[in-house]
């Protein structure tokens, strides 16, 4: 398999037997055979991406097998593609040849979702994902020197066991998201391999790379899960006030003409279908990019790129610049005599013109509150225009806006100040405690995880101009992990309650619950105070997890305690481990200290 390179960024590749569209111009032509080599040259990636994210538990053994069958397929549509087989959904193939594969549908219990066709079996496999990877071995860890010999050994077999085990701790992220991971990989590993101190040239290098998929992944996650589990609807207000605020000059006509592509989008790649998912995001550039000059001035050197350098470039473009002329559009919305009419003709458009007003007119504010304030627009109309003389209720609509938006306000700048007075660790903890509290059913694993990533978000964003959109962005993405992508997730009755009725305002229902009273506990363990001495030989980072994982069960059976009681319990132990640790007989320090701390 031909290594991949960073500069074949996959946004918009296409699969090798299929395409909705033949190109016609030529420069299509050329770019539809760039993609089309590329895919070729890397079906074996596709294919583990796909396998290891419907079936997770599925060996590399057996995804060995799937990829040769594959491979196969597409050389014999490269031979001739005119065979019949090679003009059927290339996800419908690989989803049969999965169920072919003997005795794994029963092996792997997703045998229900073989008995099923098209969109009820791609549903049936997507609903099999499970977004707790805590069923699965650790993620494999390597000796750099051991990594680099494998690598040299063989790069695809490799990389190809990176990919796996990358793509099935992460069944949710896009494919293409996905693919790129594994060519900034190759990257690393071939750099550092050639480089005398590996260790910390692994350590350096990969980072970014874990920093991409963790931000990519989480994103993903917060938009399909706003697909899911609210609609269409929901997802191109999203849509509409991240691109008017990205590209402020473009006009409502075809801002709305650009969403309808992205929508199909979402619908493939939140699925799963890696394929259309590709092909759907190849539409997006290749629509942004012929309608640049109306769009963004900042996308120009993007679009000059080979076709697989575009999408990541205009990702990470600026902001376009505000027009100067641009001016406050929702004005029509608030200060017009015939609002009502406009909103009873097209309610969907009529809200949608909206968004893309206000959000191009406050590029301040976080995409969560621009939502909010549509929220409260419609609300507002929805009493307004019963009334006898609707423009004089609704003319004040700007002053409901603004108490919104305070509110939101005082609410990151609290989560600022908790920052700014305890400190990181502090910070932590205040987060293990609140969190394990609300949604004490949650793994130990994923409460350290969503605490550590709250603290992530505040101290990127508390420093900054732009604070409330930027805690208010990256918090709602952490809201995101915690309440999931599929339906069928379900944590307890609040919880769920704030992940499913109103996508806008969950961040506001999150900061008013507390303990969740429907939690059984586990039963108190007498050994819950008792500590070893073997606590002293652990090093920072695994002392730290050790700390974190005894905070996270403390606060599970001892809910009833307030947030200080936990924490001077917490605190005692922490004062009990510095003081053992260092005392002659460690053990026996633990057997008198321990009890102590409950006392």
């Amino acid at each position: 398999m031909k290594q991949l390179k960073l500069r074949d960024f996959i946004f918009f590749l296409f699969f090798f037997t299929e395409s909705l569209t033949l190109p016609t111009k030529p420069e299509d032509v050329d770019d539809f055979k760039i993609t089309q080599k590329f895919i070729e040259d890397n079906t074996a990636f596709i294919t583990i991406i796909t396998f290891a994210q419907y079936v997770q538990e599925a060996t590399f053994e057996d995804v060995e097998m799937l990829v040769k069958d594959m491979v196969n397929y597409k050389d014999r549509c490269v031979a001739n593609r005119t065979r019949p087989e090679c003009f059927r959904l290339p996800n419908n193939v690989l989803q049969e040849k999965i169920c072919a594969m003997k005795g794994l549908p029963q092996k792997y219990n997703f045998s229900q979702c073989c008995g099923n066709v098209d969109f009820e079996r791609r549903m049936c496999f997507f609903l099999n994902k499970k977004a707790d990877v805590g069923f699965l071995p650790p993620f494999p860890t390597l000796d750099p020197e051991e990594k680099c010999q494998d690598f040299k050994k063989s790069s695809e077999s490799f990389l190809n066991h990176y990919v796996y085990e990358v793509a099935r701790r992460n069944p949710f992220v896009f494919g293409p998201t996905l693919l790129s991971v594994a060519a900034r990989f190759a990257e690393v590993a071939g750099a550092c391999c050639e480089e005398q101190r590996t260790v910390g040239c692994f350590q350096r290098r990969a980072a970014p790379v874990i920093q991409y998929l963790r931000a990519f992944s989480a994103y993903q996650k917060n938009v399909c899960g706003a697909l899911l589990k609210f609609g269409p609807k929901v997802l191109n207000l999203i849509n509409i006030a991240i691109l008017s605020q990205k590209f402020p000059k473009i006009g409502f006509q075809e801002l709305s003409s650009l969403i309808e592509d992205i929508s199909s989008k979402y619908d493939a790649c939140c699925e799963g279908d890696v394929v259309q998912c590709i092909r759907s995001m190849s539409k997006v550039m290749n629509h942004i990019c012929s309608k640049q000059e109306s769009i963004s001035s900042k996308i120009k050197e993007c679009c000059e790129k080979e076709i697989l350098e575009r999408g990541e470039c205009i990702i990470n473009s600026n902001k376009d610049d505000r027009p100067k002329d641009l001016s406050p559009g929702e004005a029509k919305f608030t200060d017009s005599e015939n609002v009502c009419q406009g909103r009873d003709a097209d309610p969907d458009n009529f809200f949608a013109e909206f968004t893309y007003e206000y959000a191009r007119n406050h590029p301040g504010l976080s995409i969560p509150e621009i939502l909010r304030i549509t929220h409260v627009y419609k609300a507002l109309l929805s009493n307004c225009c019963h009334m006898e003389n609707p423009p004089d209720c609704y003319r004040h609509a700007e002053d409901r806006f603004n108490k919104t938006t305070e509110k939101s306000l005082k609410i990151a700048q609290q989560e600022c100040e908790h920052l700014q007075n305890w400190g990181e660790n502090g910070l932590k903890y205040h987060y293990l405690i609140r969190l394990t509290k609300t949604a004490p059913q949650l793994s130990t694993e994923e409460l350290i995880f969503l605490s550590k990533n709250m603290v992530t978000a505040l101290t990127t964003c508390c420093t900054l101009s732009e604070e409330l959109a930027c805690v208010d962005n990256l918090v709602d993405l952490v809201l995101g992990e915690l309440c999931g992508v599929q339906n069928n997730r379900t944590i307890n009755p609040a919880v769920d309650h704030c992940c499913t009725t109103n996508f806008a305002f969950r961040r506001h229902c999150f900061a008013g619950l507390e303990v969740d009273k429907t939690y059984v506990p586990p039963p108190t363990s007498k050994d819950l105070f008792t500590f070893h001495a073997d606590l002293c030989q652990a090093q920072n980072e695994e002392l730290q997890r050790k700390k974190d994982r005894f905070l996270v069960n403390l606060v599970k059976r001892r809910r009833q305690l307030t947030a200080e009681q936990l924490q001077t319990l917490f605190t005692g132990v922490t004062n009990a481990v510095e003081k053992c640790c260092e005392a002659e007989a460690p053990e026996a320090c633990f057997n008198e200290e321990g009890p102590k701390i409950d006392g």
